[in-house]
């Protein structure tokens, strides 16, 4: 089970060395009314609040998939 998760969290970070300068993390759908957090999955329909800064349940999203 520790080697799974090791290998798990090693995959994760091995993602991250992809992500450079105008690598897509997040798309903001906005004509459909929709934001969608492409490392999470998690989606919003209030697009007004998170682009005001209210990014609170994508970066819980984050932290509990360890990216």
């Amino acid at each position: 089970e520790m080697q799974k998760r090791n290998a798990a969290k090693q995959e994760a970070e091995d993602s991250k060395a992809d992500i450079g300068w105008g690598s897509q993390i997040r798309s903001y759908v906005l004509d459909d009314q929709r934001i969608k957090d492409l490392r999470t999955g998690v989606q919003s329909s209030n697009c007004d609040k998170v682009l005001d800064g209210d990014l609170d349940q994508f970066i819980v999203a984050s932290l509990k998939q360890g990216l």
